[in-house]
């Protein structure tokens, strides 16, 4: 039977064995009648017995040998043998296929169920199962995965009583048939195709769920809530009886797509999973938290919550059980219910810790304070060292008795640092702690205490700027005048101008001191930017250093803007100074200007009004700016840097400027990768660039221009040596001049002088009266001399103090001698 079994396995034995020697026999025969008949072998008669003799001889024993063979034949090999053996053993129908999905072997078990099919050659799955619309689909996609080189299964279901192969008449039965690529050797691939019988397994398992229902409608129905979470803090499961109590839809939570703050709300959120990780152990805590249900309604539920964490501390999903407070519920429970009721509405943090400082509950409120604030930390871990030795003093001392309750103020460590005043009251368990939130008071304070220190500073630069204008008045025109008396081959000669230059950089300076104090005007002209940014250069690489590589560049053709150049020169230099700040280390900073067309300026990734536009734009490649950040760098009083390295003025002075030239400034920054300002200054129309053009003063003069004059000028000055250079001046070129210190000896002399007065040269800040007190004075009288104020300060910064009157010329000190002379001639006509 192996034997027979065997021979179908591999395809049985070939009859050609058979027929084949008596072919080849009578082919050598008949070859040599032929031959000799037609005399084609020549060979003599006894040759030619011998020859016949000897070749059917030949094929006579070649007969005998193939017909005696299977007498003869030889045992089976051991090895195939064991082989067939260990694939009948396994009692799952198997078969092997090649590349072409012919059968080319099969266990006993597979022979068996195509014998019982009715099918008597060797053959596939395919063609076993043909005619079952159930396993067409199943089969196909197998054979494609065997052509893959790939292992797949599918499972089907036999009906009761069908009439595939391995169907039972009483019962269903399911199976799994298994495709399995084997190794490929020279006559090409082959899989293994196997029929797994599941039944019993599918039955275990259909068991298994029903009695996983059975428990779950158990829970679902169970006289309390029920809900567990995953650790992204998804609901993971519900109970029907919590969400009828919180009047939740059941279908609504099965999704794993609800939050937890949609079941519960914020602030129960916050409580339950504020929580210190237990590396490999488990968490139990207990809550009385209020909770809004979907009809507006708030209940107090008793929460008993379990987290769960790995060996690394990372959070598991949790389970909690929810219990409803029923009336008649026992006092303990209402006082629970009460404390936790106002540890959620009241405004301010609520906390409990034990006799060891380690956090029991806490409220949304007091866990806002910090983001590492969750039961079980202590709370003299997370607050200052100063305030954590205070509050452990206390503890130590108030020990198991009652104590007064003790206050402080600390500040919470963490992102973002908070300031709170603490409140610790002893309790029967431990510490009641109350916190109320001084974070926005204590930025209050600093800020009002910045702003008095910038405005004493301010006032402080203001009069320091008056003061050095005064002095250096006198020392430009003092120069003025003896270089109108020196050739310019006199070896004094450049002394003395060396001496003007440097007290026009010292004017310079006070300048600036000036625009910090915001006692200077915005003075604006139609300009270039091309020429004023390269004169920049060599000043911007002071300021930025060494270390920062400074790259200008240009565009060709920039439209004109209307700007006060020397406040556009300071936000350039405010710019760099930042750039330089933001690059320790040293890195890179591009300058840059380039014209912005109007069709483009929808695409910069900022609003803008559609126009043209001239964009000066600063680049380095620094440290950035967090994006928490970013939207505060132009408030007032901003500044990331350390206390007393930074005032917060100055992107606000730059945002200023930019905004009163009808500009726009946006800044994009990436921590890491640097920063980048853009200014967008408005394009002046051409017929305006070209009006403002015509306008300006030709500097070059083609003659000497004459600033002699005739006329009675008074001069009121308080400063000895201003007055005495206006004077010496105006008396130089022709004028009659009266000197007075004051505004009320000014009035004294107008009211004793019978000539008159076609001039006043008034300064604006005066001990007793100041110079507008004179003017409005004088207009009251109704006084036609003109008058002019010369003054360390801007126009605007007395004007105010005119009612609005505007009949007065103005010289702003220091001025120069020509500048002097030229103002009154242009007055006095």
């Amino acid at each position: 039977m192996a034997e027979a079994n065997s021979t179908e396995r591999s395809g049985g034995v070939s009859p050609l064995k058979y027929i084949l020697p008596f072919v080849l026999a009578g082919l050598v025969v008949t070859g040599l009648v032929v031959g000799f008949e037609q005399d084609l072998i020549k060979l003599t008669d006894e040759q030619w017995k011998y020859g016949l003799w000897a070749a059917g001889s030949l094929g006579l024993v070649w007969l005998f040998s193939v017909l005696l063979a299977p007498f003869f034949r030889a045992a089976p090999d051991a090895e195939k043998q064991f082989c067939d053996a260990l694939a009948d053993a396994v009692q799952d129908p198997s078969v092997v296929v090649d590349d072409k999905g012919r059968a080319v072997y099969a266990n006993g078990p597979f022979l068996k169920l195509a014998s019982r099919a009715g099918v008597s050659r060797l053959t596939g799955f395919d063609v076993l199962y043909a005619g079952y619309p159930d396993f067409v689909e199943p089969i196909y996609q197998l054979g494609q995965a065997a052509h893959d080189g790939k292992i797949a299964a599918r499972d089907l279901r036999l009906q009761p009583g069908s009439s595939a192969p391995f169907a039972e008449a009483d019962k269903a039965k399911w199976l799994r048939l298994t495709v399995s690529p084997l190794p490929r050797n020279a006559k090409g691939g082959t899989t293994l195709w196997r029929l797994i019988d599941i039944t019993e397994d599918r039955a275990r398992q259909e068991q298994a769920f029903a009695r996983l229902q059975f428990i779950i409608s158990y829970l679902d129905q169970a006289p309390v809530g029920f809900f567990s979470t995953l650790p992204s803090g998804s609901v993971d499961y519900v109970n029907a009886t919590l969400a009828s109590w919180l009047g939740l839809d059941l279908a609504d939570t099965q999704s794993n797509a609800m939050p937890m703050q949609e079941l519960l709300g914020d602030e129960a959120t916050k409580v339950l999973g504020a929580v210190t990780p237990v590396q490999g152990d488990h968490r139990i805590d207990k809550f009385t938290l209020p909770i809004k249900k979907r009809n507006g309604q708030v209940e107090i539920f008793n929460f008993i919550n379990r987290a769960d964490f790995d060996a690394e501390g990372k959070p598991l999903p949790t389970r909690c059980m929810v219990m409803r407070k029923e009336p008649g519920s026992m006092e303990a429970a209402d006082l629970a219910a009460s404390k936790a009721q106002l540890m959620a509405t009241v405004p301010i943090g609520m906390a409990e810790i034990d006799n060891k400082g380690r956090l029991q509950n806490a409220n949304g409120q007091f866990l806002n304070f910090s983001t590492s604030l969750a039961r079980g930390v202590v709370l003299t871990d997370l607050v200052d060292n100063e305030s954590a030795t205070r509050i452990g003093k206390f503890m130590q001392e108030s020990g198991g008795k009652a104590a007064e309750n003790f206050q402080l103020d600390c500040n919470f460590k963490g992102d973002g640092q908070r300031s709170a005043h603490l409140t610790l009251s002893r309790t029967v368990e431990g510490y009641s702690v109350f916190a109320i939130d001084k974070t926005e008071s204590k930025l209050l304070e600093a800020q009002l205490a910045q702003s008095q220190k910038m405005q004493a500073i301010g006032q402080l630069s203001s009069g320091l700027a008056h003061d050095f204008n005064n002095m250096l008045t006198p020392i430009i025109g003092f120069a003025d005048i003896l270089l109108t008396k020196l050739r310019p081959t006199d070896p004094s000669f450049q002394d003395v101008m060396s001496i003007k230059q440097n007290a026009i950089r010292a004017a310079g300076l006070v300048r600036q001191l000036l625009a910090f104090s915001r006692k200077q005007t915005m003075q604006p002209k139609v300009y270039d930017l091309s020429d004023s940014m390269a004169d920049l250069h060599v000043l911007l690489r002071r300021v930025v250093g060494d270390k920062v590589d400074l790259s200008l560049n240009h565009g060709r053709d920039l439209w004109p803007v209307y700007v006060d150049i020397h406040q556009m020169e300071q936000v350039v230099v405010n710019l760099a100074s930042n750039a330089r700040d933001a690059m320790p280390q040293g890195g890179k900073m591009t300058l840059s200007t380039y014209n912005l067309p109007a069709d483009q300026s929808q695409t910069i990734g900022h609003v803008l009004p559609v126009a043209d536009y001239v964009v000066v734009q600063s680049t380095d490649t620094g440290q950035g700016i967090p994006s928490d950040v970013l939207n505060k760098i132009f408030d007032p009083f901003f500044t990331t840097k350390d206390v007393g390295k930074g005032t917060g003025l100055g992107l606000s002075m730059v945002y200023g400027f930019v905004k009163q030239s009808g500009g726009f400034i946006y800044c994009d920054s990436e921590v890491g990768k640097g920063t980048t300002f853009r200014i967008f200054l408005p394009r002046v129309e051409p017929q305006v660039a070209a009006q403002a053009e015509a306008q300006k003063p030709v500097e070059v003069e083609a003659k000497r221009e004459d600033f002699s004059g005739r006329g009675r000028i008074l001069i009121v000055e308080d400063e000895d040596s201003v007055r005495a250079f206006a004077a010496r001046a105006l008396t130089s070129r022709g004028y009659t001049v009266i000197e007075a210190s004051s505004g009320e000896m000014g009035l004294e002399i107008i009211d004793a002088d019978k000539d008159g007065f076609e001039l006043i040269l008034s300064d604006v800040v005066m001990p007793e009266m100041d110079g507008p007190t004179m003017l409005k004075e004088l207009r009251k009288r109704e006084y036609g001399a003109k008058f002019i104020f010369m003054s360390g300060y801007a126009e605007d910064a007395f004007e105010k103090n005119l009612d609005g009157a505007n009949d007065f010329g103005f010289i702003q000190k220091p001025f120069t001698l020509k500048q002097l002379v030229e103002k009154v001639k242009g007055e006095m006509g």
